[in-house]
């Protein structure tokens, strides 16, 4: 079983070091931050955009946030009497802790439920990172399966404890990997956004997967139904195991685009078992590895976990699943949201949904053995 250490950093932000199944105690000097730090900042503002009925975070405060130190001065890497960083321990496997620069938060609450314009208050929620490995170089696809499985729990115990928090309608937890989607650490890490509103995305795959739920008077998911019919076709399949399976979707936005998802129905990473677990440790760490090997340099992605939110409207007919995409559309180009995506919100796609998913199956890595026989190469 995973290890929990709780403890708080010097300004009062909690932090959980996650060990290793079978790893020793922690030395409870490990826990003790013997930094000075100043006072924690107020939350930013949540503003309301009367145009289009989303919330807006602003949130000022960011932009004297760490961006992409050197190594030696890198804020989670495991402290040392040169670097005293946010991981007070000078050792670790994985550590969930509450943003230093958070967009939401530090404080929770219920925002306005009836929003005009002009509306605006407190951003409530909660930011928190979760770093991977104690090592500043990487990615998680070079992560073993044990610390796979480590990284699962993390975010699967953060998802039952944020939203157990009040005024939180939905947890989001991610990875932004490379400079080209811009993340501000070099250090392989995530993030998880709990959220006091259901986001814009979540909405609108919210209400596509309701309608189906109650059309099929609550006996499939859309989700479900969207599995089954590739998993029929096969042509964009790219693995499939005994509890997940990943494919590439009949209507791809991005040049690469995988979507893994759970064969039994369960609204978030909370409610897996153990053996859907560790099966997702395997399944994951070969979608990441496959994603690295179709170029000759590692590909810059956004892994988004897809989990039901807690509002009851979306509740019931939600299915957890991952959207891992990228902008990589060759070698040596990346595809740029303009005009008609990042105005109407109107994809086009560079790439065939079906190409791609070739390509994934002909780059399975050594580990595919054990990936059941019969299933796509």
């Amino acid at each position: 079983m995973t290890r929990l250490t709780s403890t708080r950093l010097a300004d009062g932000r909690e932090l959980i070091y996650f060990d290793d199944a079978g790893s020793p105690e922690r030395d409870p000097g490990s826990l003790t931050d013997h930094r000075k730090l100043p006072r924690r900042a107020d939350p930013g503002e949540l503003r309301y955009d009367a145009l289009s009925g989303e919330w807006v975070a602003v949130a000022a405060h960011r932009q004297s946030r760490t961006h992409l130190p050197p190594a030696d001065q890198c804020p989670i890497c495991p402290t040392t009497s040169a670097n005293p960083s946010e991981i007070p321990a000078p050792d670790y496997d994985v550590v969930v802790f509450e943003n230093r620069f958070p967009s939401l938060g530090p404080a929770v609450g219920t925002i306005p439920g009836t929003p005009a314009w002009g509306t605006s208050g407190p951003a409530y929620g909660r930011c928190e990172v979760v770093s991977f490995t104690p090592s500043h170089t990487g990615s998680f696809a070079e992560l073993g399966e044990t610390r796979a499985r480590t990284v699962i729990e993390a975010w699967a115990h953060r998802t039952e404890a944020l939203s157990a928090l009040p005024g939180i309608q939905q947890v989001f937890p991610f990875e932004n990997r490379g400079a080209d989607i811009g993340v501000t650490l070099h250090h392989p890490h995530g993030q998880i956004y709990a959220y006091p509103y259901v986001t814009p995305r979540a909405a609108s795959l919210g209400a596509a997967a309701g309608r189906h739920f109650d059309n099929s008077k609550g006996r499939e998911s859309l989700t479900s139904s969207i599995l089954n019919a590739e998993r029929q076709d096969g042509s964009r399949m790219v693995l499939e195991g005994e509890h997940f399976s990943a494919y590439v979707p009949f209507a791809a936005r991005w040049p690469l685009e995988v979507h893994l998802v759970p064969h039994r129905q369960v609204p978030d990473l909370a409610a897996l078992s153990g053996e859907e677990r560790d099966e997702l440790a395997h399944v994951y760490l070969e979608l990441l590895k496959r994603m690295d090997a179709l170029y000759p340099t590692p590909t810059p992605y956004i892994s988004a976990w897809h989990q039901a939110p807690l509002d009851p409207v979306f509740r019931p007919s939600g299915h957890l699943h991952l959207q891992l995409t990228s902008p990589r559309r060759a070698a040596d180009k990346l595809k740029y949201l303009a005009g008609s995506e990042a105005a109407m919100g109107a994809f086009i796609n560079d790439t065939t949904p079906e190409s791609v998913a070739e390509r994934l199956r002909a780059v399975a890595s050594d580990s595919q053995h054990a990936i059941p026989e019969g299933a796509p190469a």
